[in-house]
């Protein structure tokens, strides 16, 4: 199913990014508004535990599609920002057409 590395960085890079979304703009809220950080707890472990798994996908995909540094260096960058998971895919999916050719 996920067959390449490339597959599935964008599978976990878009799933990592939904957790952030998640803990940035409903946990956080309800930690700070509702007074209630259970939520926080929850996904905070969740979304620590994905972008582990982000940075290891992210260094098997560098090695294994021969990305530069410097690449692969925006790609973590970009992971720091709500959203970046967006901007990750689009510049991402352009690699995987080009394998898939």
């Amino acid at each position: 199913m996920f067959n390449s590395a490339l597959k599935r960085f964008r599978i976990i890079s878009g799933i990592e990014g939904l957790s952030y979304l998640i803990l940035v703009f409903i946990a956080m809220p309800i930690k700070y508004m509702g007074d209630n950080p259970y939520y926080v707890k929850i996904f905070g472990m969740a979304h620590g535990v994905l972008f582990i798994l982000f940075m290891i996908s992210l260094f098997e995909t560098k090695r294994k599609e021969s990305w530069d540094t410097g690449f692969m260096f925006q790609l973590f960058v970009l992971s720091l920002i709500p959203f970046g998971a967006f901007v990750i895919e689009s510049r991402v999916k352009p690699k995987e057409a080009k394998e898939n050719i």
